[in-house]
């Protein structure tokens, strides 16, 4: 695929993504394989540019002040202690048959994120301890599922941010990607240990997820409403169940 072609398709998907809480590599990593990238640097190149779109995404969000730290803080804590178990956990189980469980639960998110009928507003006041408990139970189970299948985290934390914590669209999506920033750079340091990734291409790229992301998010912050954002978010959520069910059934 030609340059004039990928950089553009870069820049959307970082634009999109990071409007309901991502960074991209749910587009980057499955088109880098198409395009027969070597695995390692197909997987370092989705990470770094991940990273890129949603620190540029976080900037917007964190002026905005739409980033509720006191979740986020110990959703990167404790994601980052249970990835490493969901790792360990891989060869304990019937990694189909979880992976089904999860696709079926995925597919209820994102119907209730389509049809649900919930108003912008949080609802009542939640206190910083349940925040924080609530955050840090959130992350366990996250890392741990991230760990087990080898997946980003992002489309896990805002329905489980919205419907457990009763946050705000706007605020789960922008603390999501505050998160999906320190889960995409660890994971690319880790891989450019095991293979040196194409400095040449991701740093050329970076400038059009940079971009992305930074229209995604001043769009999200200042046009798009709570609704309008579920629904894009839902309809992710439905691509990533068929991902998801393409690992059970090939």
């Amino acid at each position: 695929m030609s340059l004039f072609i990928l950089f553009p398709i870069i820049f959307v998907a970082s634009l999109v993504l990071t409007m309901v809480g991502l960074g991209g590599g749910l587009i980057f990593s499955p088109l880098f394989i198409l395009l027969q990238f070597p695995v390692h640097t197909a997987v370092s190149a989705s990470l770094f540019l991940n990273g890129i779109a949603a620190i540029s995404a976080a900037i917007t969000y964190f002026r905005k002040k739409m980033v509720d730290v006191k979740i986020g803080l110990p959703l990167i804590i404790s994601s980052s202690i249970f990835a490493p178990l969901g790792a360990y956990a891989t060869s304990k189980v019937n990694l189909r048959f979880f992976t089904a469980i999860l696709a079926a639960v995925i597919l209820l998110a994102a119907i209730r994120m389509i049809f649900s009928k919930k108003k912008e507003s949080g609802g009542n006041e939640i206190s910083d301890v349940h925040r924080i408990l609530g955050g840090s139970v959130i992350g366990m189970v996250i890392g741990f599922v991230a760990g087990l299948l080898g997946i980003g985290g992002g489309v896990f934390i805002v329905p489980l941010l919205i419907y457990v914590l009763d946050v705000p669209i706007k605020i789960a999506a922008a603390t999501s990607i505050f998160i999906v920033v320190f889960s995409s750079f660890s994971g690319f340091i880790a891989h450019i240990f095991i293979a040196a990734p194409d400095w040449k291409f991701i740093l050329l790229a970076a400038l059009f997820s940079f971009a992305g992301g930074q229209l995604g998010s001043r769009i999200m912050a200042e046009k798009l409403k709570g609704p309008t954002i579920r629904k894009i978010f839902g309809g992710i959520l439905l691509l990533f169940v068929l991902k998801l069910l393409q690992k059970v059934f090939v």
